[in-house]
């Protein structure tokens, strides 16, 4: 009998498991970011970060929703995904503190629940990083390919895989 193990998965398969989780963030957080950017949605989130005691409100409205389109970008490509997962558990984090904390885990009752779901997915990207389909991994490859054919790593390279490490 020829039975294969859930952790003996083909190849295509591991490389394609960050791509969901990528995806669905990096697009929700790309439609919640250009809601903000959009002349009408700055003015109606600017109301409310005010009546939330936010000020500026005008400025943390087009500061959040450029920090939600770069991130949601950052984590669809697959580029600078740390990052990106980073700054979408600071948003949630203030989302929950901020609005939905107080209405209990409900979602359909204003909770946070849907943003907790947010935070565990940027959490695992954060852990993980973005996985083989990515911008970060070819563009690491290209790098690495050019290390092992000089055999030897200057300072500027060692900073150069250092950074990709990092942006993850």
């Amino acid at each position: 009998m020829n039975a294969v193990m859930l952790t003996e998965q083909p190849d295509i398969l591991k490389a394609a498991a960050l791509l969901p989780p990528r995806l669905s963030l990096g697009s929700t957080m790309v439609v919640h970011g250009l809601a903000k950017l959009r002349k009408e949605g700055t003015e109606q989130h600017a109301g409310f970060f005010e009546q939330l005691g936010l000020t500026p409100a005008r400025p943390l409205v087009l500061a959040t929703g450029v920090t939600e389109v770069l991130a949601g970008v950052s984590a669809i490509l697959g580029f600078a995904t740390r990052p990106a997962a980073l700054a979408v558990l600071v948003t949630q984090a203030f989302a929950i503190a901020k609005v939905h904390g107080s209405k209990g885990f409900d979602n359909t009752k204003g909770g946070y629940e849907f943003n907790v779901a947010l935070c565990a997915i940027a959490l695992g990207l954060l852990l993980r990083g973005p996985g083989q389909l990515s911008v970060h991994s070819a563009v690491e490859g290209r790098v690495k390919r050019k290390e092992l054919r000089r055999l030897r790593l200057l300072p500027r390279q060692r900073r150069r895989s250092w950074l990709l490490d990092l942006l993850g």
